[in-house]
């Protein structure tokens, strides 16, 4: 039996509990997260940090946050899942939860590129 696959058989053995745990522990020792509603949960933390940084210095990362769907709730909802590869339900929430963010920390490029796209789908979109 390949690693994987036996990865996976001592994965379906566990409760939800110790799964929860496992999704953490990983999280931590790789520096990654699970799912989108953990990153939006770091936003909080991360503003005040933002504001901290001295006023000399330029902004390097920011954060594209959806303020509102719009009246095209349905393609900003594709837009969502395109720039964010979340499935069709955690993308729904996400729009339907707006103000959120969609992605962090990323140049202002990028920002400006995904602000584009939502714009264009229909939704308000801040960068921050």
């Amino acid at each position: 039996m390949s690693k994987i696959a036996e990865i996976m058989e001592a994965i379906k053995g566990l409760t939800v509990v110790e799964l929860a745990d496992l999704v953490k522990a990983l999280e931590e020792e790789f520096g990654v997260t699970a799912a989108a509603p953990v990153a939006m949960a770091a936003v909080p933390a991360a503003a005040p940090g933002a504001a901290a940084a001295p006023a000399g210095e330029e902004k390097t990362e920011f954060d594209v946050i959806l303020a509102a769907a719009g009246d095209k709730k349905i393609n900003v909802i594709k837009v969502v899942r395109e720039i964010t590869g979340l499935g069709l339900k955690e993308a729904k929430d996400l729009v339907d939860n707006a103000p959120k963010p969609v992605k962090e920390k990323v140049s202002k490029e990028e920002a400006e590129a995904i602000k584009a796209k939502l714009v264009e789908a229909g939704a308000t979109v801040e960068i921050k």
